[in-house]
């Protein structure tokens, strides 16, 4: 593998939405188009991606996988022994010659080496559905076979999408998955509930949910540039005796931190019973 996508000829498997976010990131980030292929067998799906992105498109998956240094495996998780059982699996050697890199919640580095040939070179990734807008939270572990290059790759395809961790051990893909594959969810949740109070305190239904998403996404980003710890942030924004202390009071009396602490081990310990853990 190179150490630069730019080189790189890559193959999604699967053009729906995370395939297609996958596409637009590497798009994005300057990836050109001739050194992408994706295939779907559904037609308008292969019509849409392909017409808004330019991005050539088949129904072929033997076709991307042998035109391409790096696979992106964008099927759902009950798809992909199909998906790589019909391109020959473990009897077909030559699918040892591609990185590997799933998208699929869930499906094991073992799972995935078992249907494919020995010495293929595997990652396994959770991204998150803000990838859909170039902001997506990524964990990544390669298997034992994938080089330093291999994770590199990796690395670069999922900054492509927004920011990428690499893990270092596979079981924390779990708790992964319950931070922040789950976690859109509990800030959708936030908003929501955020917008409706200010609904409830007189102001417009559509100022209140554009300040609430403004203020979410401004929190956000002031917390990952200044780099500092939240509870820090939190001080600078509670006065002694001012509403903000009052507010985090009536949070704390409801149990918000608790709930949210409750959330993540209830999506992690899911997580660890679908993977069959």
């Amino acid at each position: 593998m190179a150490e630069k996508l730019d080189d790189t000829r890559i193959g999604i498997i699967g053009a729906g939405a995370m395939g297609g976010a996958v596409a637009a990131g590497l798009l994005a980030s300057g990836i050109p188009t001739a050194s992408i292929r994706v295939s779907d067998p559904d037609p308008d799906r292969r019509k849409t991606l392909g017409e808004s992105r330019g991005i050539r498109c088949g129904a072929d998956n033997r076709e991307v996988v042998e035109q391409s240094d790096l696979v992106v495996l964008a099927v759902k998780p009950n798809q992909v022994t199909r998906v790589l059982r019909e391109l020959g699996g473990a009897g077909n050697a030559s699918l040892a010659r591609p990185l590997w890199v799933s998208i699929a919640a869930g499906v094991s580095l073992s799972s995935l080496a078992g249907d494919l040939p020995p010495g293929a070179r595997l990652v396994r990734s959770m991204p998150n559905t803000p990838a859909l807008v170039g902001e997506a939270a990524t964990a990544f572990v390669a298997n034992a076979e994938a080089t330093e290059a291999d994770r590199v790759a990796a690395r670069l395809l999922f900054e492509a999408l927004g920011t990428a961790w690499e893990a270092p051990s596979e079981e924390l893909l779990d708790a992964v998955t319950g931070l922040s594959g789950s976690g859109p969810a509990y800030v959708f949740v936030f908003l929501e509930a955020l917008g409706d109070a200010g609904v409830r305190m007189g102001l417009p239904r559509e100022a209140a949910y554009l300040l609430a998403t403004q203020t979410v996404l401004g929190a956000a980003r002031l917390a990952l540039e200044s780099g500092r710890h939240p509870a820090s942030l939190r001080d600078q924004v509670t006065s002694p005796g001012g509403t903000t202390i009052a507010g985090l009071e009536r949070l704390e009396a409801a149990g918000f931190r608790s709930a949210i602490h409750d959330a993540v081990e209830a999506a992690t310990r899911r997580a660890r019973e679908l993977g069959g853990r």
